[in-house]
């Protein structure tokens, strides 16, 4: 009896130890919360402060250019004046060759976004087929090499021939020079799976599709958002290269048709609005890709 009851007593002391280290690691918690604030906030300072860095040091380097060239490159207050005017209303539409900076910007998402998606569900299935398969491997990879480094602007002539449109050849270029980086990094992802998850869905019977949305893909997908984040900057970059070769409108057609004008303020104006447009796609992707990696 004494024993069970020296058994029962030290139970209790242990719960009411383990209860009170619980108590204390909660209170400690909500002590902290105030210093990770905090910390968070400097951190955010820090960041603002280097990013006004960034640009204090390309304005400095833009008013030096500017005196090199003796004033032929506008400089960045008659720049951002042109900017502020082109913002303002950016949704006029006097003509086909006069609409304004906002209309020209949603066209060409529409055509980077087109190309990106048809890109993206090529690139995917394939890379998965690469990295699950060996022979799949030996039979892409070749192609994959020879195809990744031609310019767009060589794909230029062949969209046209086979589309016979100006408009869809540009969306052809996006596809066909946007899908290499997601399917290499969908292979290598897939390719990457550690043989101990193999193992167990082996151990457990998985059915491959099971196997599939359980292991393969869970495992693989921050690699396949990194590829999706790589993509979508290769393609806001092609389509300025696209727009000014098959005119019309766009983001690519006002850069060529403001340098035809000799406004090189617009020109500027334009790199500045690809610029930001392209950062922001990379937060974006920067975030969805830190929401599924493993910590």
């Amino acid at each position: 009896m004494e024993t069970a009851t020296s058994i029962v007593e030290e139970s209790i002391i242990k719960r009411s130890i383990e209860s009170r280290t619980i108590i204390k690691k909660e209170v400690k918690n909500e002590n902290n919360k105030p210093n990770l604030f905090l910390m968070k906030a400097i951190e955010a300072i820090k960041s603002a402060a280097y990013a006004a860095l960034g640009l204090g040091l390309i304005l400095v380097m833009w008013t030096l250019l500017c005196k090199y060239t003796h004033d032929e490159l506008p400089g960045p207050i008659a720049t951002l004046t042109v900017l502020w005017e082109l913002i303002r209303d950016p949704f006029y539409d006097y003509g086909p060759n006069d609409k304004g900076i906002g209309l020209q910007l949603i066209s060409s998402l529409g055509r980077v976004f087109s190309g990106f998606l048809m890109g993206s569900l090529v690139a995917i299935p394939v890379g998965i087929l690469m990295g699950a398969s060996d022979i799949s491997k030996k039979i892409f990879y070749p192609i994959v090499q020879i195809l990744k480094p031609v310019s767009p602007l060589a794909w230029f002539p062949i969209g046209l021939v086979v589309f016979k449109n100006s408009e869809t050849a540009t969306v052809f270029i996006i596809f066909i020079t946007s899908l290499w980086s997601t399917l290499i990094n969908t292979a290598f992802g897939v390719s990457s799976i550690p043989e101990d998850h193999k193992n167990v869905a082996k151990a457990f019977g998985f059915s491959k599709f099971r196997y599939l949305t359980k292991i393969l893909i869970p495992y693989s997908l921050p690699h396949i958002i990194t590829g999706l984040r790589l993509s979508i900057g290769v393609a806001w970059l092609v389509i300025v290269a696209g727009e000014m070769l098959s005119g019309g409108t766009g983001i690519g057609f006002f850069v060529w048709d403001s340098w035809n004008a000799l406004s090189l303020e617009r020109v500027i104006s334009a790199i500045l609005i690809i610029g930001t447009v392209g950062l922001l796609f990379d937060k974006v992707f920067t975030y969805f890709e830190k929401k599924v990696s493993y910590k």
